[in-house]
């Protein structure tokens, strides 16, 4: 297993042609927000070669919204366990904000294989376009 995914790993060494793998922490989470942020933000049906990848429209679990929050949480958590290897244990919780009534917030709390297992804690937020945002 590996901190980058493959082009990422072609690019640092097109870029850096004396670098040789060598685990950095930092690349490492950088690395799985970017390709989280990718999933999260492809809508199932739009990859060819995987008709699952991504996540479903949120704008039609938000007809029966607040009861579609574990259908949510769920879709986000299926979607990281299969699409992004380098996360394991990942628990997806809603977070209310009475401030922000247009936004949804979940934590996304996983452990990050490349590190030792080492705990992630990231925040996203789907705002009223149903664009998801993730934070650390």
């Amino acid at each position: 297993m590996y901190e980058e995914r493959l082009l990422e790993r072609i690019r640092s060494f097109e870029r850096n042609p004396l670098r040789r793998g060598g685990k950095d922490q930092r690349h490492s989470i950088d690395s799985v927000l970017a390709h989280l942020q990718r999933i999260l933000n492809t809508r199932q049906g739009n990859v060819l070669l995987a008709a699952d990848y991504g996540i479903p429209d949120f704008l039609n679990f938000l007809q029966t919204y607040p009861e579609s929050i574990r259908e949510i949480e769920a879709s986000i958590k299926t979607a990281i366990d299969k699409y992004e290897p380098r996360l394991s244990g990942t628990l997806v919780t809603f977070m209310p904000d009475e401030d922000e009534t247009l936004t949804l917030r979940f934590q996304i709390m996983a452990s990050l294989t490349v590190e030792d297992n080492r705990k992630v804690f990231l925040e996203t937020v789907v705002d009223i376009d149903g664009r998801i945002r993730i934070y650390k």
